[in-house]
């Protein structure tokens, strides 16, 4: 089992791109297109994490039609090596399940899926029979079993970004490192626990290591984003800035646009979300802005339409608007986009130099509304998931770190 400073390592070192290197620049104030937030929004702290309960929510959280909401923490629980988590309507939080790194997996990064049953689907980033993570599923009571136990070879290994379920029961994800060429894979696990690569990634023009989850359309293609691989040429040289990309049903891969690094963004490290005309709306890490003080920027928010052409919505600035969008995104009826990031904000914030990160709404129009800035105290800190929203327009979402214990929290953002 990897100790837990070096799975803080392992994760920032495979996932945050430039993140790291930006630690010593000067804090920014201010942002071009941002407004303040409106009186009426409310944070609630619903819960704070403390060890054995879990630890570090990286992941995001599945609403059923009650209000419970539901999740994982990547630390945490009876071994430290993570745990699927309840949390109630009215925020009491029970823990379903807590990983020991052995043959059931350990430190799930990314949220779960639940089924009609209330059976929670997911994946770790480590443990299983090769250590090299797994597929589980975890009962409404509490039972973990292991559907599929990745080799570290041509399957793949480390998937970090969770799963999707379509009708029949198969899910489907992505495998950050190993496969044909060890930069991971696209793959579906059905309903017998049988699992097939739709696509291994080359590590070339068509993308490197992905550590998104898949988002799937009603015809069964699938589409993500990797964090490397792409344009060679583009400006940060570490292979490539990205992609975003789509499997078809018969695992024939399109990249749908390769970043270049400059003012289109960089290290697309999360899910992507769809409109009912087919665009596509994601976040990059890094790039954008890159005549702010940091010259490889602070990440953006960006659309990719039906003929592939991007545009970016919002290009972060490092200030009060935010820095380094790490998550996914939610759309309202209307258009407008809610997410997270993991920096910006208040420079003064108690848990990282750049703040502690904000949420965020960007209306149709480009202009970004901060709804709430982290303060790294009992609020939380660094939030990496995305949000989830009920049908009331409130938000829900998790931050990795702060709390009074220091292990993160879960909040709600309420009208």
């Amino acid at each position: 089992m990897k100790s837990i400073l070096n799975l803080l390592q392992w994760i920032s070192s495979r996932r945050l791109g430039a993140l790291a290197a930006a630690l010593a620049i000067v804090f920014l104030s201010g942002a071009t297109r941002m407004e303040s937030a409106p009186p009426a929004l409310k944070y609630t702290l619903l819960t704070t994490f403390k060890g054995s309960m879990g630890a570090a929510p990286y992941g995001g959280l599945t609403l059923d039609t009650k209000g419970n909401l539901y999740g994982t923490t990547a630390l945490g629980g009876t071994d430290y090596d993570g745990v699927v988590f309840k949390l109630s309507s009215t925020a009491k939080e029970s823990l379903l399940y807590s990983f020991t790194d052995g043959i059931d997996g350990g430190f799930p990064y990314a949220g779960v899926v639940r089924d009609g049953a209330g059976n929670l689907y997911g994946t770790t980033a480590n443990g299983g029979s090769n250590n090299d993570g797994v597929v589980f599923k975890v009962t409404s009571s509490g039972v973990e079993s292991v559907l599929y136990s990745f080799t570290g070879g041509i399957d793949g290994e480390f998937p970090e970004g969770g799963v999707v379920r379509d009708p029949s029961g198969n899910l489907y994800g992505t495998a950050e490192a190993a496969g044909n060429f060890g930069y991971g894979v696209v793959f579906k696990v059905d309903t017998s626990n049988n699992e097939t690569v739709l696509y291994s990634f080359t590590g070339g023009t068509d993308g490197a290591s992905s550590y998104s989850g898949l988002i799937r359309d009603s015809l069964g293609n699938l589409y993500g984003t990797t964090k490397d691989g792409g344009n060679p040429n583009c400006a940060f040289p570490f292979g490539g800035c990205g992609v975003v990309f789509k499997v078809d049903t018969s695992g024939n891969e399109t990249v749908l646009y390769a970043f270049q690094g400059g003012s289109d963004g960089a290290y697309p490290v999360a899910s992507l979300i769809m409109d009912s005309s087919g665009n596509l709306y994601g976040s990059t890490s890094d790039g954008g802005d890159v005549s702010c003080n940091h010259p490889n920027g602070y990440g953006t928010i960006f659309k990719v339409d039906t003929s592939n052409n991007e545009t970016v919505l919002y290009s972060f600035t490092g200030g009060t608007d935010g820095a380094y969008p790490l998550a996914g995104l939610v759309r309202d009826a209307v258009g407008n986009l809610y997410g997270t990031t993991y920096g910006g904000g208040k420079a003064s914030c108690d848990s990282f130099q750049l703040g502690c990160g904000v949420v965020f709404k960007l209306n149709a129009a480009g202009h970004e509304t901060v709804l709430h800035i982290f303060m790294g105290r009992t609020d939380g800190a660094n939030p990496e998931s995305p949000l989830v929203r009920d049908g009331s327009g409130n938000l829900y979402g998790t931050a990795g770190a702060g709390g009074t214990a220091g292990d993160g929290v879960v909040f709600k953002i309420s009208n």
